[in-house]
């Protein structure tokens, strides 16, 4: 028997989308949802496709995902090649089965069960599709979002099609995301030789006292929702590749995913205390690539957990680890917002995969989603 879930799942998987190259994914998306009398607005920006569909009128409910997949790697590695989607064993393998055109073909098809069942329906059903968020996320859902707000649509729950479970489908759903912030920290010396440390100033010297103590620090305790906050290095660089060079300077980035009981305005002032205590000459440039989020139980989270709980007779963990995803973005508007999606095990490797049956069933769910919050 055909599933049209896998079967759309398996048409989009076909489409080698390495971002931010749509490759013709969204095209077929919206050729579905104009067929079930969605208005789409196309927001395209430089290499970037997006689109913001819509049907109905009055409270919103937003399915959001990107068409983009990261590259497959060494091909040779694969049991089958990357964009040739297989089923075997009752998984569906491919890139970007998981992450996400699993989700996307169970959106759709979602949408189409629900208008069919209820063609009057009273809310508004939109989907914010993007195929920038795998790579630098720079012109896809929060340039939407920003046009949105500008002209303030209505946007009122958000569910974002990232892999979320853990083991089965459902086990987790993501209400909020810590924030990213990353430093880029050049300590200034004097370069030398390394015979005559007298008259050169060597940074990294200088700087582990400073290091240690940034590794050692405790930001937070974190809270009800969110782990305490987390600080990284993650690349150390100096020198000039020769043994008898006393370098001019040390680069090191690091970067803080953080809770919401700090804000990067306050890291940025604790890292530069640090530092000064420490009497480094440095500079320190700061990138921000997501505030932290959170969305509370209300309407949304009471409606996911229903439909996992009908369809899976499990009651999801609610949850704010892992990376962060376009969900940032769209918490801007104030909607609620929530990540529901497949088993994010093998995402982003060799063999890249998910249950048939996962995603038939996380089909399921989004249309009990709708249902609830806007039939």
């Amino acid at each position: 028997m055909s599933c049209p879930v896998i079967e759309l799942a398996q048409q989009l998987i076909r489409r080698p989308s390495l971002s931010p190259d749509d490759a013709g994914c969204q095209a077929m998306m919206i050729e579905r949802l104009q067929a079930i009398g969605f208005t789409i607005e196309p927001i395209n920006i430089d290499d970037t496709l997006n689109f913001w569909a819509w049907r109905g009128t009055g409270k919103t409910l937003a399915f959001a995902g990107h068409t983009d997949v990261v590259p497959a790697g060494d091909e040779t590695l694969w049991d089958n090649p990357p964009f040739e989607p297989t089923i075997r064993d009752g998984m569906l393998y491919g890139r970007g089965a998981a992450d996400m055109k699993g989700s996307l073909a169970a959106m759709v098809v979602a949408a189409e069960r629900f208008v069919a069942a209820h063609p009057a329906h009273q809310g508004r059903l939109a989907f914010l599709i993007t195929s920038d968020e795998e790579a630098k996320a720079v012109n896809g859902t929060v340039k939407v979002v920003e046009r949105l707000m500008a002209r303030r649509e209505r946007l009122d729950y958000c569910l974002v099609g990232e892999p979320s479970s853990t083991a089965v489908v459902g086990d987790v759903v993501k209400n909020g995301r810590r924030g990213s912030l990353t430093a880029n920290l050049r300590i200034h010396g004097v370069q030398g030789h390394v015979a005559y440390p007298h008259l050169a100033d060597n940074p990294v010297h200088r700087a582990l006292p400073a290091l240690n103590e940034l590794v050692a620090t405790r930001w937070d305790e974190g809270n009800e929702f969110f782990p305490p906050t987390s600080m990284q290095i993650a690349n150390i660089q100096a020198g000039t590749g020769s043994n008898n060079v006393i370098p001019g300077e040390l680069f090191v980035q690091f970067n803080f995913r953080f809770s919401t009981e700090l804000t990067d305005g306050q890291i940025k002032q604790l890292v530069a205390n640090l530092l000064d205590r420490h009497q480094l000459n440095y500079t320190l440039e700061w990138m921000l690539s997501g505030q932290p989020f959170l969305t509370a139980r209300g309407a949304l989270v009471d409606a996911v957990v229903d439909a996992v709980r009908h369809y899976n007779e499990t009651t999801p963990q609610l949850l704010t680890n892992g990376g962060t995803s376009d969900g940032r973005f769209i918490s801007r508007t104030g909607a609620q917002v929530v990540e529901l999606g497949p088993v994010n095990s093998t995402i982003h490797k060799v063999n890249e995969c998910v249950s048939a049956a996962d995603l038939q069933m996380l089909s399921r769910m989004y249309q009990r989603i709708m249902e609830q919050l806007i039939a």
